[in-house]
């Protein structure tokens, strides 16, 4: 059985958890789940030691109790395949890990179809579920209708067409977000622990580049990388190499909104500016670290002065690099405190398309900082108001740029 490797964000495909939704599901909110959750690996891990306690084999008595009791006595239809999803989804849910999760044939595909970067139908935003089991948004995609109607990270959604989210799985907020191009999904969120907001979102085909460049006043070097794909690595080379040829000496790398994807990216990312042999992330199961990756040495922009930009919406191999080139003593970050997912998932496929995304292990930076629901705090702090946002008025930008210019 072949075993990809998630770092959620995801190393995906020794490289991508997928744009970072991961048990975070991007919603291209049409589409189901979308990347974030760390990295997935290709070098298969299955020597783990088993840390749960659990025994070999369990005793199904019970569940079959349970069974006769549903099948004698359930006022409907089941079929066979709706009992066996049902009990396999609820031993993923067993493990009370928002990361850990059990995908069906139709699910699977969805979710590696957005890891590869596939154009999808919906709002393009991100969903997670935090701790008390709230359906929050990780991230709107930069362009996408979700980040113009004005949805933000760490929103928590209330309601989705008037029906409350109290219970709801990450899968079922999908479901019930997803539509067809031109049609309308009303969200009712809780912004801030107190702030209602509703908002009436219009679908459509979500296609965002993973990078974009461009030079700023100063020549300035402006990088913004969307997520993490297999992709990604090739446009940002293409930036670097009109950066080099316009002269440029300092860079900005926007990480903001970037849920996350592919580990591999962010790895060939950070090599731009570290020596080969640094170390990029390790990985920990308890104390043992299990993995450890470092630069490969192609560094154009090593010794650049360089500003990465993060906020609430930047998460998983967005924050891995930020830390990498931080930890390096390559980058100072700005912005404002960013997700915080620091774990590694595992996705093991089954012979009939499912596939299980399991939790194995912790990520830690080159300093040994674990971020799981702590997020970065950067070096300095702009914050970015509403208000600001709306009038185009980036003040997060506009600090970076008069630290750069300052250099």
């Amino acid at each position: 059985m072949r075993v990809k490797q998630l770092w959620d964000k995801v190393r995906e495909k020794r490289t991508l958890h997928r744009l970072g939704i991961v048990a975070s599901v991007l919603v291209v909110f049409g589409a189901g789940v979308l990347v974030g959750d760390g990295r997935l690996r290709i070098t298969p891990r299955n020597d783990f030691s088993d840390q749960t306690g659990l025994p070999r084999t369990l005793d199904y008595a019970s569940v079959n109790q349970i069974y006769n009791a549903l099948r004698q006595n359930y006022d409907g239809k089941l079929t066979q395949s709706q009992i066996l999803d049902g009990l396999k989804h609820g031993l993923a849910q067993a493990a009370n890990d928002p990361y850990t999760e059990y995908f069906t044939a139709s699910e699977a595909k969805a979710f590696n179809g957005e890891l590869e970067g596939i154009s999808l139908t919906g709002i393009g935003a991100q969903l997670d579920q935090d701790t008390a089991g709230n359906v929050v948004v990780m991230s709107p995609l930069n362009g996408s209708p979700a980040a113009a109607a004005g949805l933000l990270a760490k929103d928590v959604i209330v309601s989705i067409n008037g029906q409350s989210t109290a219970g709801m799985s990450i899968n079922d907020a999908v479901d019930k977000i997803r539509g067809p191009k031109g049609s309308k999904v009303t969200l009712q969120v809780l912004r801030g622990g107190s702030q209602q907001l509703n908002f009436t979102i219009t679908r459509d085909i979500i296609t965002v580049p993973t990078a974009t460049s461009k030079i700023l006043a100063g020549n300035i070097g402006y990088l913004q990388i969307s997520q993490f794909s297999s992709d990604t690595f090739d446009l940002v080379k293409q930036a670097v190499t009109s950066f080099q040829q316009a002269g440029v000496k300092k860079v900005v790398l926007d990480l903001r909104d970037n849920p996350g994807g592919e580990v591999d990216s962010a790895q060939a990312i950070s090599s731009l500016w570290l020596p080969k042999g640094s170390t990029v992330e390790q990985e920990k199961r308890g104390n043992e670290v299990v993995a450890s990756y470092a630069a490969t040495g192609t560094d154009p922009l090593q010794g650049m002065p360089t500003v990465v930009l993060v906020n609430a919406g930047s998460a998983s191999a967005a924050e891995i690099t930020a830390l990498a080139l931080h930890d390096n003593h390559a980058a100072t970050i700005m912005g404002e405190k960013s997700y915080g997912k620091g774990v590694v998932q595992q996705v093991i496929p089954f012979s009939d398309g499912s596939e299980l995304k399991v939790t194995i292990a912790k990520w830690y930076s080159p300093n040994g900082t674990n971020i799981n629901h702590k997020g970065i705090t950067p070096d300095q702090t702009v914050a970015l108001s509403d208000a600001d946002a709306k009038a185009g008025n980036d003040t997060q930008l506009q600090a970076a740029e008069a630290y750069l210019q300052s250099k």
